[in-house]
């Protein structure tokens, strides 16, 4: 039987207490020592007040808060004497849990009614067929349950945000089904299967795909949308296949594997060619497993989602999970990317396996990482060799790797650029990491992505491409340009071209099947050549850097004055206001102040300040104070120091602080 406290209204409650005037009756939801016995009428108000109008109420039915000792509670040991006491709980009406507040009893509901769990012993309840809603992204089809947005409420988790983040992995895995094919894909977290689905619909024979979830709702799930899409599935949820043919297929003959499995598990079991992973969180236990049998010359793809810890924000988290010690800097985006480098890097050495960056890109609800695994322990090596540490200045935020060697350095603030340290007290710096030094982009794996993008159709990654092609090259729109040298046979769609050596037939794309040993040493000096000369490592945010009472130039402007002086510069897709250059910090500022115009100057153009011949600085102050009285308050207040200072261009080194 359904317990006391679940009623469908009041007068049942009232019934259970047995009202009579001229008797006094217990309250049947209280035990005696908290609510003694009492007349009708008082009895009537505590029912209706403490009981009633604090119930849950589903389908009809209310689960009002339940004082008698039914569920357990922890005791209190002050001295030598016990207290216990005794927690108000609801009662589930569905599955018999007791839970002590009124809004967790809502949600707990509420998931029971997500899963559509909603027959129980008290209420048979159909499940809705409704409950079902089906999205459409990148012409494929998805089954999705309520709440799918929201990790905690669903089984079958999918985001419509990350949808720029399936654009660049499917161009990513695009690109390497040119290079060899028939090449063996996972998706260890399918969720609703909407990435391997993807994978299987367009890229067809030349992709085998398996798409794994340990979740038996997500399995069924991932089932039912093979079927939406006329996919055939295989189902293994062992080691052992169990087989089946799911579904007519008759429009798509391709066949996707469906496994219910931890991921650790199947990635120990079996090798494939491409990897991704996409937990919930953190993807660090997972990488030991997923280098332990992936392919020479494959790719192992990750997407963190645990930016708290990443961005700075849980810096704790960051020490936990990657050994990695951050603090919140200007490019804290890039640092994040470093770090899980830094991590894979690592995993992918204990299986004496190198790596290779093709892409990293830091988002605000994302980091993904793309790699390509060189088997062997001298990539190891070489791969280890670039883990390294950071300087970070915290006054003015210019930034070094620590040299390599193991001696022990005698004045480490020597590698800063900056004389931070001997003008300010105390310590000025922190080290950071450890990090990856290298490069975080592939340029000609970033031009064969842009190419699948626009073959494909995808528009949201093509810009995001279109970015970290300029970035990897550290060269600005202006000078970017699709056309690059190829060979004839290259297609040719939409004016993108892949970037290939012509110096050697051997670097040339393989089509068709996959070859053995030649083919891999193809593709390895095919893969060095593409490495172009790495790009500066971090950047610097205008906005950050700029004087206080100036106008700073605008950005692309300012990108030529850098470029104008001789440094490489580009943007940065980490920042919309970040410029990523080789010129140090001291540069950098002398140039933005340079093309600054002070606020006073009203509509001056931009370009470097020039004063008259015979003007004296103080002269030149006290007249601009004189001449527009609207701008005498802010004057009044600088031109001791900052604006003569910046009229002379010249500013002692200890302002970076400011």
């Amino acid at each position: 039987e359904k317990h006391i406290s679940v009623q469908r209204h009041l007068a049942d409650l009232e019934k259970l207490a047995d009202l009579k005037e001229d008797e006094k009756k217990p309250c049947p939801l209280c035990p005696e020592d908290k609510f003694r016995a009492c007349y009708s009428h008082k009895l009537h108000r505590h029912l209706q007040n403490l009981h009633w109008k604090v119930s849950v109420e589903f389908e009809g039915y209310r689960m009002c808060i339940c004082h008698l000792p039914c569920r357990q509670v922890k005791p209190n040991v002050i001295g030598d004497q016990t207290f216990s006491k005794m927690g108000a709980h609801y009662h589930c009406i569905i599955c018999s849990a007791t839970i002590t507040r009124r809004t967790d009893m809502i949600g707990h509901i509420n998931r029971h009614v997500n899963k559509g769990e909603t027959e129980s012993r008290f209420i048979t309840v159909p499940t809705p067929k409704s409950s079902h809603e089906v999205l459409k992204e990148s012409a494929t089809d998805v089954k999705v349950l309520p709440n799918y947005s929201t990790p905690q409420k669903t089984d079958s988790y999918f985001n419509p945000k990350m949808k720029l983040n399936r654009q660049l992995i499917f161009c990513a895995l695009a690109v390497l089904a040119e290079e060899r094919k028939p090449i063996e894909c996972l998706d260890a977290f399918g969720a609703t299967g909407i990435m391997g689905l993807q994978w299987a619909k367009h890229l067809r024979s030349s992709v085998k795909v398996t798409i794994n979830d340990c979740n038996e709702n997500s399995v069924t799930m991932i089932q039912e949308n093979c079927h939406l899409n006329k996919m055939k599935v295989k189902l293994n949820t062992k080691e052992e296949d169990n087989d089946g043919a799911m579904g007519d297929g008759e429009e798509n003959t391709d066949t996707i594997e469906v496994t219910k499995m931890d991921a650790n598990v199947i990635m120990h079991l079996r090798s494939f060619d491409f990897i991704h992973l996409d937990p919930f969180g953190t993807s660090v236990n997972y990488l030991d497993s997923a280098f332990r049998n992936v392919r020479n010359l494959g790719i192992v793809s990750l997407t963190s989602t645990d930016i708290s810890s990443l961005y700075a924000k849980a810096q704790h988290v960051a020490l936990r999970h990657y050994g990695c010690n951050i603090v919140r800097t200007e490019y804290y985006k890039e640092l994040a990317a470093r770090i899980v480098v830094a991590a894979v890097t690592r995993a992918a050495a204990r299986c004496n396996k190198g790596i290779e960056v093709l892409l990293a890109v830091a988002l605000e609800h994302f980091v993904l990482v793309v790699v390509r695994v060189l088997r062997g322990p001298s990539p190891a090596d070489d791969s280890a060799k670039k883990i390294r540490y950071l300087i970070h200045c915290q006054w003015c935020e210019e930034r070094i790797f620590q040299k390599d060697g193991n001696m022990v350095e005698e004045n480490p603030y020597q590698q800063l650029p900056c004389d931070c340290h001997g003008s300010m007290p105390g310590k000025t710096a922190v080290v950071l990491g450890p990090l990856w030094s290298g490069s975080l982009f592939n340029t000609g794996f970033l031009r064969r992505m842009l190419f699948e993008a626009v073959q494909y159709g995808l528009d949201e990654a093509q810009p995001l491409l279109k970015t970290l092609v300029c970035e990897a090259e550290c060269t600005t729109f202006k000078h970017f340009s699709t056309h690059s040298p190829c060979d004839e046979n290259k297609q040719e769609e939409c004016g993108v071209y892949i970037k290939t050596p012509n110096t050697s037939a051997e670097s040339h794309l393989v089509h068709g099947k996959r070859k053995s040993e030649e083919v891999i040493r193809n593709a390895a000096k095919r893969q060095k050549s593409e490495n172009s000369g790495e790009h500066p490592a971090f950047y610097y945010n205008i906005h950050r850097h700029s004087i206080k009472g100036m106008n700073m130039p605008k950005l692309n402007k300012f990108l030529n004055y850098l470029s104008e002086a001789g440094y490489r510069v580009s943007r940065t897709h980490f920042d919309p206001m970040g410029v990523r250059t080789n010129a140090p910090l001291a540069q950098f500022k002398t140039v933005l102040m340079k093309y600054s115009t002070p606020t006073y100057t009203g509509g001056q153009a931009e370009g470097p300040l020039h004063l008259p011949e015979g003007v004296q600085v103080g002269e030149q102050v006290q007249a601009a104070v004189d001449g527009k009285a609207e701008d005498a308050e802010f004057l009044e207040d600088d031109k001791s120091g900052v604006v003569a200072a910046l009229f002379t261009n010249e500013y002692p080194t200890h302002w970076a602080a400011d």
